[in-house]
């Protein structure tokens, strides 16, 4: 008959937990054909498939474009795609036109039709215009 210990018990020594390594288990989800990559690579480097990917991430990382701030700010962003659509346009457009036909098709086509300018969230709201004319004006 096997004696198997009672965890319950006071008296007894508690379970022995072999160290696993100081760093927290991150799980990875990979295609088998990605496996195989990263397993081969492991093997011609003396690694473990841990180590390896471990390794390969870094890599990765130095060579990764730095990421992006919060600093930078949004509406710089959309200034930027605005000039780059209005040079697309530019390069569109029949160079024989008037210059004021060309400039008014370009702020067509970057500022959209007007009936829609109201749905824009990129456009600040004039709150005035959606107020009812017939309410009282408040005296300050």
């Amino acid at each position: 008959m096997i004696e198997v210990p009672d965890f319950g018990d006071k008296d007894s020594p508690p379970p022995v937990r072999r160290p696993t390594g100081l760093d927290p288990i991150s799980a990875v989800r990979m295609p088998e054909e990605l496996t195989a990559a990263v397993d081969a690579w492991a093997e011609a480097h003396h690694l473990s498939r841990s180590a390896a990917i471990c390794r390969l991430v870094e890599l990765g990382l130095k060579i990764a474009p730095p990421a992006r701030t919060s600093s930078r700010p949004i509406a710089s962003d959309a200034t930027r795609i605005e000039e780059l659509a209005v040079h697309e346009i530019e390069a569109l457009l029949d160079p024989a036109l008037p210059v004021g036909e060309r400039e008014r098709r370009i702020r067509r086509l970057t500022e959209g039709p007007p009936e829609f300018s109201r749905e824009r969230i990129d456009l600040p709201k004039d709150v005035s215009k959606d107020l009812p004319k017939d309410l009282p004006k408040h005296r300050t």
